[in-house]
């Protein structure tokens, strides 16, 4: 298991690695465009709109990478995002050059990179459309961009290829490293078997506590007091031993244990809303699930290490 954790982090290194350099370039890019359309060919929108998406993608990138957001939902919002961005752009050259495309030829192989299949032939697809919505836009509807110069159009084309043949080789060259580490994977594999179904096995324990983890917060079933693994069971369709086990890996002790953080982390919160004066003890702890004081109580400091009263009086005296 070793073995397979150290594949995933490599992965997931070389694809993070990815899309910083992938910033850094596109940053670049757009700030030389910005100059070039502010001082050297005069246009009023293109400017601003080359320093609005260079804003916007290094504002978001740093953002996601504070809140360290999933590189897939990262990956596919620039995916979409900016295969729309470039679509104005495409609109606004089409006349003029059609070298503009050359900014969507990233977008199929990207996703080779980081998704499957079907995924791939989505965003072929979907540049394809977009190519074809811009042909017929332009052919049909008088659009009124402003015309560019030839010698001006050859410097903005020449800078686009180059900066896309940089684009596309950083891809190649990471999406060769990360295949380089899935060969050895696999390879390592072939010589041990059991470490192929150990990695299956987590990856369903995983998935299988990812489900218990959304009925648990949607539904709240832990306020009910008569709650336990077999009802669980009957409402995920799944056997209660695989539901123990997922458990058990996220370092539960058992599901009553798993299903008790749940509890007090809900009496916690309504300790903190309640009025005392107008609530009781027996209300907070019956409407978290515990059918008495006794078992509230002994569940509680074992979690909590204090009793409920001595954490009520904590949590008055610093309120006041």
């Amino acid at each position: 298991m070793i073995q397979a954790c150290t594949k995933t982090q490599k992965v997931e290194k070389y694809k993070r690695e990815l899309i910083h350099h992938y910033i850094l370039l596109m940053a670049t890019v757009l700030f030389i465009f910005t100059i070039i359309f502010a001082f050297f060919i005069r246009d009023h929108i293109m400017p601003w709109y080359t320093a609005g998406g260079l804003f916007i993608l290094v504002y978001s990138y740093i953002i996601v990478v504070r809140k360290k957001y999933s590189i897939h939902k990262l990956v596919h919002s620039y995916m979409i995002l900016g295969t729309l961005y470039n679509f104005y752009v495409m609109l606004a050259f089409w006349e003029n050059s059609v070298a503009s495309f050359v900014w969507l030829l990233p977008i199929p192989l990207g996703a080779y990179v980081f998704f499957s299949r079907k995924y791939v032939i989505f965003y072929s697809l979907f540049v394809m459309l977009c190519i074809l919505l811009g042909f017929l836009l332009s052919k049909n509807i008088n659009l009124n961009f402003p015309e560019h110069r030839t010698e001006n159009v050859r410097i903005t084309d020449t800078l686009l290829v180059l900066s896309n043949v940089a684009v596309i080789s950083l891809i190649i060259f990471y999406k060769d490293k990360i295949r380089r580490v899935e060969i050895e994977h696999e390879i390592e594999q072939k010589h041990d078997p059991k470490k192929e179904s150990s990695e299956k096995a987590e990856v369903i324990d995983e998935e299988v506590f990812e489900k218990i983890k959304a009925f648990m917060e949607k539904n709240k079933p832990y306020k009910e007091p008569g709650f336990n693994i077999s009802k669980l069971s009957a409402a995920l369709d799944i056997n209660s031993n695989y539901i123990s086990k997922a458990i058990r890996q996220h370092n539960f002790t058992n599901f009553n244990s798993y299903l008790n953080t749940y509890r007090i982390n809900y009496v916690k919160e309504l300790m903190k809303d309640s009025n005392w004066e107008k609530v009781t003890l027996m209300y907070v702890y019956t409407e978290a699930g515990f059918s008495n004081q006794s078992t509230f109580n002994r569940v509680f400091k074992q979690i909590e290490k204090i009793t409920p009263s001595e954490y009520i009086h904590l949590k008055i005296k610093e309120a006041s």
